[in-house]
């Protein structure tokens, strides 16, 4: 006679062994779920420490480079060596601290979400619906322009709209989570709400237009005959937290690990205009009241080549020196949102009409940007 799993033999509990965890439990032992909780609770009390001690740290930074400055270095107050060091000193561990943080964070939101299931969300959509869900998930889906090529060939061949997979092209380097994030801790919550709402108005409205154009012609022919990347088929793999834990350390070390010299760099150059940069020179050249000045930090921005992470603290500097709030902000979606190099990068799938096209629409939306910013604020 088979008994099930559970059920009693002289008296006793059977041991749940054979069964697999249906199966009874022995007496004294813990249930596997009470391990799970145990499990997520020992990481939950690691995680808050972790980021406690994370908080402490950066409350310290402002202190510490006040103290490195005037006294270890021993420099005087009010030279522009002395302003420089400060900035620099402050803002080099306060920007890599924050990268660290979202990234980390990032990471282990994207051990729920995938390349693969974006595609299949989007893929069958009705365009002006695919427009918003496209630029959405660029905010969640922060991929550079080295994945510009894949993601454009795995969305198109997964039948995707033109003008939606352009949303999402447009959303993902400019409106990512890191730029909002640094954007936070730099300049405040309006500042960074100001940012994502104009960059996906820019990546909707982009993407509804270069679909409208019907340009699907100008798309190199190899693209359409490409096979889209496997799918997730048989179901997504139940992952541990543990695994989610690591995909956000490994997230740090990937990231992080490529683009500090990007940051260092910026920082540098930020604390070489807070520096030397004379007091509200900037908004002479920048400034709101020069009609020009927005489509001159376009162009500017275009040959650049850097990310959100690496651009920031020259914003931060810029605006610092008088610089206004709206060319500043056309000037950052223009280094991250319409490099020169990511044009190049999209030529392997894209036609020069099309690449046209995209830099002009996307262009005019960011001069709109711009404009706007400096007539409100």
């Amino acid at each position: 006679m088979s008994g099930g799993c559970g059920g009693k033999a002289a008296g006793g509990t059977v041991p749940g062994g054979a069964c697999g965890e249906g199966g009874g439990t022995a007496e004294g032992a813990v249930p596997a779920g009470d391990d799970r909780s145990r499990t997520l609770a020992e990481y939950s009390g690691i995680g808050l420490l972790a980021l406690g001690t994370w908080w402490l740290v950066y409350r310290s930074l402002s202190p510490f480079a006040k103290w490195f400055t005037f006294s270890l270095l021993a420099l005087p107050p009010g030279r522009r060596l002395t302003s420089a060091v400060e900035f620099l000193v402050f803002e080099a561990p306060k920007v890599l601290m924050l990268l660290a943080l979202v990234v980390f964070a990032v990471g282990v939101v994207r051990s729920f979400f995938t390349p693969e299931r974006a595609r299949r969300i989007l893929a069958g959509r009705r365009e002006s619906a695919g427009n918003v869900l496209a630029a959405l998930l660029g905010i969640v889906t922060p991929f550079c322009s080295c994945s510009a090529v894949p993601l454009f060939i795995g969305f198109v061949t997964s039948g995707v709209p033109l003008g939606v997979t352009f949303s999402f092209l447009v959303s993902a380097p400019m409106v990512n989570e890191i730029a909002l994030v640094l954007l936070y801790g730099l300049f405040g919550w309006r500042v960074a709400a100001l940012y994502m709402g104009t960059g996906l108005v820019i990546a909707m409205v982009s993407g509804w237009v270069i679909g409208r154009l019907g340009m699907e012609g100008y798309v190199e022919e190899w693209v359409y005959a490409a096979t889209a990347g496997g799918g997730e088929g048989g179901g997504t793999p139940k992952v541990s937290w543990r695994d989610r834990i690591q995909s956000g350390i490994d997230a740090v070390r990937d990231i992080v690990g490529k683009v500090w010299p990007y940051v260092l760099a910026g920082i540098a150059v930020g604390a070489g205009i807070h520096g030397y940069v004379p007091e509200n020179f900037m908004a002479g050249i920048m400034g709101a009241g020069a009609w020009w000045s927005v489509p001159l930090a376009v162009l500017i921005g275009i040959p650049m080549y850097s990310n959100a992470a690496g651009i920031i603290p020259i914003v931060q500097a810029l605006l610092g020196k008088g610089a206004a709030l709206g060319t500043v902000l056309a000037f950052m979606m223009s280094v991250i949102g319409l490099s020169l190099p990511e044009m190049i990068i999209l030529r392997k799938v894209l036609k020069v009409r099309l690449i046209a096209a995209f830099a002009g629409i996307v262009g005019v939306g960011i001069l709109v940007v711009g404009y706007l910013f400096n007539a409100l604020l």
